[in-house]
């Protein structure tokens, strides 16, 4: 996916991108296609890119073991120098350098990696996910179980407390 930028006037310049997923590189989880609002602003010797990814993944719940499916959103900007690079030792995340006579930005590599980035640690199929029984492992946003409260560790029972005082204020 790339942006033809030779013949951009200065100023603010808005584009929405639609592509496959597998323009840009990306596999399972993520299906579908990626939706990409792009505002670049070009000025004399910079384009700034600020980028919005919106796309959808299928995960397994990390407490309940259910299969989701949810959209992930991503953003990021990126300024883009005309001209050479004068500290190569230094590279900066998000500052690119391009040849004073480039006619495009390719932008398959940053949509990828900032996808990437947007996949939780902790896949929840919902904030408040109860989980599975760890006696009998039933799926407890179903409903409960018919386990049997097991006594609490000796050792939570000043937090037990702690909790009891809190909720009879």
């Amino acid at each position: 996916m790339l942006i033809k930028i030779n013949n951009l006037k200065e100023g603010t310049h808005l584009y929405k991108l639609d592509e496959p997923i597998e323009s840009v590189g990306l596999e399972e989880p993520f299906f579908d296609r990626v939706h990409i609002n792009l505002s670049l602003q070009k000025l004399h010797n910079q384009i700034v890119l600020e980028t919005e990814l919106q796309l959808n993944a299928h995960f397994e719940c990390d407490r309940c073991i259910s299969d989701f499916d949810t959209n992930l959103k991503a953003k990021y900007q990126t300024v883009y120098l005309f001209g050479s690079n004068p500290d190569e030792d230094n590279e900066s995340l998000n500052v690119t350098y391009l040849p004073a006579d480039a006619s495009e930005i390719v932008l398959d590599d940053d949509i990828h990696d900032y996808a990437l980035l947007a996949v939780p640690m902790k896949k929840l199929c919902k904030d408040d996910c109860k989980g599975l029984c760890p006696e009998c492992g039933k799926n407890l946003n179903e409903g409960s179980c018919d386990c049997k409260n097991h006594e609490v560790d000796p050792r939570w029972l000043p937090l037990q407390d702690l909790k009891n005082k809190i909720d009879t204020n």
